[in-house]
């Protein structure tokens, strides 16, 4: 194994990282690779041409088709559909890179050392970023030492907090977003090899379900059972039994409700054990992260202060801590800003209790 990042951190890397370095990224599939470089570079105004290196048989699919210039008397390769022709930088996404023919990878060498193909070169500031598929289900090949040797290789292993959050952005099924909660090894579900095509989960495709309760119109208090069929073809047989059966029996409280009303919630509250207090901390900060209204924060932080306190007085360390865990971790920084700019009362207890754990 490599060097491992998670989400931020590949952020940070593509900020730093000149043009003219390479970066492969590896990791199993649907975690998100082409779109954090879709977003990130869309972001820049800079275009992602995606090449499908596994799907191409042949290296005109690359390189053009010939064509004859007859006033020259030679033959010369007319510009392949993704060549930017106008000059302009494009980042050149080159995905299952590990999964291409032979000949494939002959012809893309030339691009990846001089960004150069069939004697056309690359606008300047355009940059190459490649992904490979990692794990016993693909059908793989063996990439060349000096291939390798061109590229800035990392391991890419988005933590379940990440999507979380990003889930909560896209707003994923609320259902979906506390089952993984409760449930993160559901996230990316092994592959299952047994019937030939029977698959587990992955981060697409929980996306995918979160679109199919959309249009089947089941609102958060309706029953899943009659989907399961439909759920197990998407996320497979066990993850859409689990995530059926998180639904039926789930009878947490609503996090909203508590940042929008603390004490009326306090007597659930004193119902739930570590875990589920744990689970309601990182609903907390991804609610307040992904809110824009300036006053629905400050109603948030006001009652959040009510929780702290709460949690404080009853002397729940352990949730406390996790807690602040939460709060110096880089994933919520809108969360932070908050705290500090509407309750003084929060971020002292933090620094008291970090000091008292120093002690």
């Amino acid at each position: 194994m490599g060097v491992k990042i998670n989400t931020r951190e590949l952020i940070r890397i593509l900020e730093l990282t000149p043009d003219h370095q390479n970066i492969m990224l590896v990791g199993r599939h649907g975690i998100g690779k082409s779109e954090i470089i879709e977003q990130f570079f869309s972001q820049r105004k800079v275009p992602v041409v995606t090449l499908f290196l596994g799907q191409m048989s042949d290296p005109g699919d690359l390189i053009g088709l010939p064509a004859l210039d007859a006033a020259a008397g030679k033959t010369e390769f007319r510009p392949p559909w993704w060549f930017p022709l106008d000059g302009k930088p494009v980042i050149l996404f080159l995905d299952e890179l590990n999964r291409a023919r032979p000949e494939i990878l002959q012809t893309v060498m030339d691009l990846i050392l001089t960004k150069t193909l069939a004697g056309r070169t690359l606008p300047s500031g355009s940059r190459v970023i490649s992904a490979v598929n990692e794990g016993e289900e693909y059908q793989l090949t063996d990439l060349d030492p000096a291939l390798l040797s061109r590229f800035n290789i990392y391991y890419f292993s988005p933590t379940p907090g990440e999507w979380l959050l990003w889930a909560a952005e896209q707003k994923i099924d609320p259902r979906i977003i506390s089952f993984i909660e409760q449930n993160p090894d559901c996230l990316d579900g092994d592959i299952m090899i047994d019937a030939g095509l029977e698959k587990g989960a992955d981060r697409r495709s929980w996306t995918r379900l979160s679109e199919i309760l959309a249009a089947a119109g089941i609102d958060e208090k309706s029953d899943v059972t009659s989907l399961e069929k439909i759920m197990s073809g998407i996320v497979g047989i066990s993850a859409a039994f689990k995530f059926s059966e998180f639904v039926k029996n789930n009878t947490a409280t609503d996090p909203r409700g508590i940042l929008s009303g603390f004490e009326a919630a306090k007597e659930d509250l004193e119902r739930m054990d570590i875990h589920e207090l744990s689970t309601l901390n990182e609903s907390f900060f991804r609610i307040i992260e992904i809110e824009d209204d300036g006053e629905r924060i400050k109603r948030y932080i006001e009652n959040l202060e009510g929780y702290i306190k709460w949690l404080t007085d009853e002397k729940r360390n352990e949730v406390l801590a996790h807690w602040t865990t939460l709060y110096e971790s880089s994933l919520y920084p809108k969360t932070k800003v908050a705290i500090l700019s509407h309750s003084p009362f929060i971020f002292q207890n933090i620094i008291s209790f970090i000091d008292g754990i120093k002690l």
